[in-house]
């Protein structure tokens, strides 16, 4: 008898660390917000943890204006942080890729 079908074994996470200055933060979340393999995006100023942003995808939307005006202000007063982004992976995708023949 099978077992029944798992997303968990089925995708991976990959984080990714971005180091940028504070001007660019809030455009980089809004272009971050319209990529559908983000799961999760969290905001670091010098190793601390100032935001957090669990995405799915109902909840795009309109929720996230008050967090980015609130990441907007943050923006203003800092000189550097970084944005450590959880992607999806599907395990289906990279294998894939990598069998395709070569012309």
């Amino acid at each position: 008898m099978s077992e029944p079908f798992s997303a968990e074994q089925e995708e991976s996470v990959r984080r990714e660390e971005i180091k940028l200055d504070g001007s660019e933060l809030v455009a980089k979340v809004k272009e971050l917000l319209h990529q559908s393999n983000i799961r999760r995006i969290v905001i670091k100023h010098e190793g601390q943890t100032v935001m957090e942003l669990p995405l799915t995808l109902a909840a795009v939307g309109v929720v996230f204006a008050p967090m980015l005006a609130a990441l907007g202000a943050f923006a203003a007063l800092v000189s550097d942080c970084s944005i450590v982004v959880e992607r999806i992976v599907e395990e289906n995708d990279t294998a894939g890729e990598a069998s395709e023949p070569s012309a």
